[in-house]
């Protein structure tokens, strides 16, 4: 990924896009973008579609970015000018683990997540909770994400189909070297 400096990190919900784009960020000393912290206020209020799109323009028009998500209301804005999109299509079972496990930690140690908000018991098993968001958005998440690997939208998609695969290619991302003063 030799000169990369914006990436998209996609997948479905529970894939582990945060913790890859945290570790990408890390490695490479891009800034990283927490998404779900800049689309919801406390109460689980989402920010404004208008806000967010103009949050998100504001933050993909810089330089460089690793940001971990792209709801579809403004994908075509990282879409735009990503210079990478790592694409996490992990089989269901993993990420369903992944953001049950996540779900039921969440709920029981109060941390805040998404803006401030918390997981509560009563949210897991509401129409509002991320598991069953997993099951209302996996088949178009997974769906888009096959058809930018048949025909990339721009920017070079990376598939990964496990975290394997996830971990071998982060090993695999070298820093660019520092700019000569």
């Amino acid at each position: 990924m030799s000169g990369a400096r914006r990436y998209l990190i996609y997948g479905v919900t529970g894939s582990g896009k945060t913790v890859l784009a945290k570790r990408l960020a890390e490695r490479t000393a891009l800034p990283f973008f927490l998404v779900d912290d800049l689309t919801w206020l406390p109460g689980w209020v989402p920010v404004g579609e208008e806000e967010q799109r103009a949050l998100i323009d504001e933050l993909t028009a810089r330089d460089a970015w690793v940001v971990d998500s792209a709801y579809s209301k403004w994908l075509d804005l990282p879409l735009a000018r990503a210079d990478v999109i790592v694409a996490l299509d992990y089989p269901r079972w993993v990420s369903l683990w992944r953001v049950t496990r996540r779900s039921l930690l969440r709920a029981i140690d109060r941390r805040p997540i998404c803006g401030g908000n918390v997981e509560t018991w009563r949210r897991l098993v509401s129409r509002d909770s991320m598991i069953h968001w997993h099951f209302h958005s996996f088949a178009r998440k997974r769906a888009r994400i096959r058809a930018w690997v048949a025909n990339p939208p721009g920017p070079q998609v990376v598939l990964l189909s496990s975290p394997q695969q996830a971990r071998k290619w982060l090993d695999s991302v070298q820093p660019d070297a520092p700019d000569p003063l």
